[in-house]
């Protein structure tokens, strides 16, 4: 039979009578025909004749479509079988009814509630398919499927590839058609810069594709165009989209940053995965409160990111007033409506850097950056502060305050004031007194400071410190609320890595958690210290949820609230809750590393171990032998049977540190090498310390995982 005569209608391949053609493609084309064995309509694709008369394509095609075939997913089409009959090669698949999505985008862009719908939907598919191993490489409008009941499908994995390690993306097909080795394959309007330039692909090129896709969906229009192929393709390595801000005021902020990092040339700048994009949509209906829709805004909400302020003193020791004055400018700025601030962590990280200030500010996702400086002479101060465009690097306004110690909360008060007046006019409120002031005593506040300093460190000797510190603040002033819950916060700290015993700890960690609660029943620190407390001594760990909760509810913009939130949602396995808090946890704080462990932690007590193990990784790409990183990572390399990674990872946590947690597990792990490690072996590495609590009681499981 010649190869084209089975493609008409009413004639048979095999078993399957043709009933209408329904599309082509590169991969061939595709008809809709009955399955006379089954009774059952089904879709027929039909390779090409060339492809079918090459031994080594068809051979690698046959493998790869086996592998598409293992995919079951509610968004992505099902592959049926491979089949060969009177010389003809075809797939048959799922029969899917509907509109292709490329027909469904008006010129305006669709609804944004659809737009994160079927945004949702197709991450979802590619973080099934790249979970197998398996990389689409020609996602676009027409190859999604919407069916009349709204139903999303992702079609034609004709052109996927199993990747494996080291296995460079073969470039052999074109979307036109025709075959020749050589050539780059896919669709040019969607491909990504290193399918454009015939590099090695990995799943990341998929997420580009996509975010072509949701740029298209936004704004009616491609973020890409060219009148030829090679123009398009240099667009795509050169150029930067317009902003969607600037074509639709609807859309709302964060979902404009999230397909804009879809977008980003370099991979590694993109999404880690399309689970991550996934749970960041998410985390946008999350954070809208709506349950629906992200939240919109008229215009691009004004963003601001502090960074620390340098230490001109002469001595290092005042670095920590410095350091506390920024993050009490965070603090200050986070708590005026509509405007967008970087959190510490993230900002904290340009400390002493030489970067451009254009390059922060695009790191940071910010408009407008505050930089500055700190000179302190015994009771003379010295601050300068400038609020500086991170566009063009332009200065937008800058003041000098020369002032006596005593008059710290004034200085305070009065940058706030003058960022506010020139970066938001067009807020409302009382702005004169943004800082909260818990004391009124400096010398107290300078100790709360050092305190909190020391804190961040987070090692035995500065938890110490910290302890001190806070302890010599209470004692100036007794009602000092904050220094209460770092109080108790520090004993937190020292119990869950295993330097002291709960027995030692929880009597000082009540107390003075109690008296911070007493004294600010409504503040974010004491809240989030009655969670913690909760979470790290007491039995009936359940009612940290309510506490952290508030903590949130306080202040949504605080990623330690919302990851550790996420991590207590975990415990419980309310996977579909803690994944978007995790996620909108990491999208506040994308520079944390703790922020990146405890998405990680929270990962891990679901059971998702292949991403457990990425958000750890990322935490150590931000900061290198990152303890807690170490110590995540390390359990999800065990649970994931890969015991000789994990191995040398908690060696080296337990190089850095002899704490019982990192050492327990290291013992543990080398002792079960070679078995698979389920979450709730967590208890017995716990156990191996003498930590004195019972494995046998199931609800232990989330306390050893508190961090």
């Amino acid at each position: 039979m010649p190869y084209l005569a089975a493609m008409n209608p009413h004639s048979s391949i095999a078993h399957y009578r043709i009933a209408s053609k329904i599309g082509a493609g590169g991969m061939g084309e595709v008809y809709r025909a009955t399955d006379t064995k089954l009774g059952r309509d089904v879709a027929l694709k039909l390779l090409p004749a060339e492809m079918a008369s090459d031994p080594e394509r068809l051979a690698r095609f046959r493998r790869e479509a086996r592998a598409v075939a293992t995919l079951n997913h509610p968004h992505i089409v099902t592959i049926f079988s491979v089949e060969e009959a009177d010389g003809i090669h075809f797939l048959t698949m799922e029969l899917v009814e509907g509109q292709s999505l490329d027909r469904l985008i008006p010129e305006s862009g669709l609804p944004v509630e659809r737009i994160v719908e079927i945004a949702s939907a197709l991450a979802d598919a590619l973080a099934a398919a790249h979970d197998k191993g398996i990389v689409h490489r020609d996602l676009k409008p027409a190859n999604v499927m919407v069916t009349g009941e709204g139903r999303v499908k992702v079609l034609d994995f004709g052109l996927a590839k199993e990747m494996r390690p080291h296995d460079p993306a073969d470039a052999t097909l074109t979307s036109a058609g025709k075959t020749a080795v050589g050539v780059v394959l896919g669709t040019p309007a969607y491909m990504s810069p290193e399918q454009i330039a015939g590099r090695t692909l990995d799943h990341r090129t998929d997420i580009f594709s996509l975010g072509i896709i949701l740029y298209e969906m936004a704004s009616g229009r491609r973020p890409f165009e060219g009148a030829s192929s090679a123009e398009l393709a240099s667009t795509i390595l050169r150029d930067t989209p317009r902003p969607l801000t600037e074509i639709r005021a609807d859309l709302g902020n964060d979902l404009c940053r999230l397909i804009q990092r879809c977008l980003e040339k370099e991979p590694r700048d993109r999404f880690s995965s399309a689970r991550d994009v996934r749970d960041g949509l998410q985390a946008l209906r999350l954070a809208s409160g709506s349950g629906a829709r992200p939240a919109t805004s008229t215009s691009p909400p004004p963003s601001i990111a502090v960074l620390p302020f340098v230490n001109r003193s002469g001595d290092a020791d005042n670095e920590f007033f410095s350091d506390g004055l920024s993050e009490d400018l965070i603090n200050a700025l986070s708590r005026l409506p509509g405007l967008q601030v970087a959190s510490r962590t993230s900002a904290f990280r340009f400390r002493g850097g030489d970067l451009d200030i254009r390059q922060i500010g695009r790191q940071l996702e910010v408009a407008t950056l505050v930089e500055g400086s700190v000179r302190r002479s015994g009771a003379r101060l010295r601050v300068t502060a400038q609020l500086v465009n991170a566009e063009n690097g332009y200065q937008l306004w800058s003041e000098r305050y020369d002032r006596q110690m005593a008059d710290v909360f004034e200085i305070q008060d009065e940058i706030v004031a003058s960022i506010v007046k020139a970066v938001v006019p067009a807020l409302l409120g009382d702005t004169a007194h943004a800082v909260e002031r818990s004391t009124e005593n400096t010398e107290a506040y300078e100790l709360y400071l050092k305190g909190r300093h020391y804190w961040h460190q987070r090692s035995p000797s500065t938890l110490r410190l910290a302890i001190q510190c806070f302890e010599q603040a209470i004692q100036l002033d007794p009602q000092y609320a904050l220094a209460h819950a770092g109080l108790a916060d520090c004993y937190g700290i020292l119990r869950l890595y295993g330097w002291i015993s709960a027995e030692e700890g929880r009597p000082k960690a009540h107390a003075a958690m109690t008296k911070a609660m007493a004294l600010a029943p409504a503040s974010l620190e004491a809240n989030f210290s009655r969670a913690f407390y909760a979470f790290q001594f007491e039995r009936d760990w359940h009612v940290a949820g309510t506490d952290f909760q508030k903590a949130v509810a306080i202040n949504p913009r605080s990623s330690l609230a919302q990851g550790y939130y996420a991590v207590f949602l975990a415990m419980e396995g309310r996977a579909d809750d803690a994944v978007p808090h995790a996620t909108l946890a990491c999208q506040l704080d994308p520079l944390s590393a703790f922020i990146h462990s405890l998405a990680s932690v929270a990962l891990y007590s679901l059971g998702r171990l292949d991403e457990a193990e990425r958000a750890a990784q990322q935490a150590l790409e931000l900061q290198p032998d990152y303890l807690l990183a170490l110590w995540t990572r390390g359990l999800a390399l065990c649970g994931l049977g890969r015991h000789e990674e994990a191995i040398q990872t908690l060696e080296r946590a337990v190089t850095l540190s002899r704490a019982p947690i990192f050492v327990g597990l290291l013992g543990l792990d080398t002792r079960v090498r070679g078995v698979l490690m389920k979450p709730s072996a967590w208890c017995v590495s716990w156990k191996i310390e003498a930590a004195g609590v019972s494995t046998s009681r199931p609800s232990h499981r989330c306390r050893f995982t508190s961090v």
